[in-house]
């Protein structure tokens, strides 16, 4: 990183944010000047002692970002997104709708057509206008790539009951499992049992779906590694491509889009796939709160007073 290795001797800015419930710090920081190692990330996004979040938006610009400045050319703004853990992650699709209304709200970009730069490379994204007197936000679309449909498929088991999974990736793997009740998908803390193990090595991510209507369905989902999650953007997208499979729809026969509503438990998503391919996911992006992180909390070690 660029930015500054000393410790932080002035209030930082941050703003929190979420999309269906997916929730993040957000650093808006121009010019990489501030130092955010995985330590100070964690404790950023700890419930208790921070400020609380799935993971932190650090906005920069593309060209002050090593990671990012092949790409300045494409988008001005790159999304260094990191882990509750403080981890580095390539993309987080609720985080781009999240990151992208930070930019609007900071007067950086208007509603329409914007890129975003991520490690998983530079994602379009369409802030909506807002309806006029509606008092409401415009909804956010990001292009999430193409689904992978591999053969290999596998069976989920909770509590006795089993039932066959599509395999879907979407750059990472998940197993979408059509159910009667959403309540036999059980607690979700652990990842369900699935077999064969061989189909996923490093784990999956499980959804969980039932019919809702037409071209509308319902999730839970059991993230790898983190349990089950109010949301998740990659997952409801296998989840839509998983249903049209099922109902004999393919866009790229069909040379017609096909859109599924989505139902979280933090939201609804709106996933259309086109003919090409892309999948494309719509859905809000809300900023609660702002405010200054005080020094500290970034450059904390832990003591014991007696």
């Amino acid at each position: 990183m660029d930015g500054v290795s000393n410790p932080q001797t002035s209030p930082i800015a941050f703003l929190k944010g979420h999309g269906t419930e997916n929730d993040f710090v957000i650093v808006p920081d121009p010019d990489n000047a501030i130092d955010l190692p995985a330590s100070a990330v964690a404790r950023l996004c700890d419930r208790r002692a921070g400020i609380g979040g799935d993971g932190l938006l650090h906005v920069v610009r593309s060209a002050a970002h090593p990671e990012a400045r092949a790409m300045a050319g494409e988008a001005e703004w790159f999304m260094d997104y990191r882990n509750a853990d403080g981890t580095i992650a390539e993309m987080c699709g609720n985080g781009v709708r999240v990151f992208a209304r930070y930019l609007q709200r900071a007067g950086l970009v208007e509603a329409g057509d914007l890129a975003v730069a991520t490690r998983g490379g530079v994602k379009k994204v369409h802030i909506a206008k807002a309806l006029p007197g509606s008092g409401r936000e415009g909804g956010i679309t990001v292009a999430m790539g193409r689904a992978l449909l591999p053969e290999a498929g596998v069976t989920v088991t909770v509590d006795g009951r089993s039932w066959p999974a599509q395999n879907v990736n979407m750059g990472n793997p998940h197993a979408v499992a059509f159910v009667e009740d959403l309540d036999h998908a059980g607690n979700l803390y652990a990842e369900p049992p699935f077999g064969p193990a061989s189909v996923y090595p490093d784990g999956v991510n499980v959804e969980f779906v039932v019919d809702r209507g037409e071209r509308h369905v319902a999730m839970r989902v059991h993230e790898r590694g983190s349990g089950e999650t109010r949301s998740c953007g990659t997952g409801a997208c296998a989840v839509a491509v998983a249903a049209a499979r099922r109902d004999g729809a393919d866009p790229s026969v069909t040379g017609t889009p096909v859109t599924y509503t989505v139902d979280l438990p933090g939201g609804r998503l709106v996933i259309t796939e086109q003919p090409d391919g892309e999948i494309e996911m719509t859905g809000p992006a809300v900023i609660v709160a702002e405010g200054h992180i005080a020094p500290e909390l970034l450059a904390r070690t832990e003591t014991v007073v007696a």
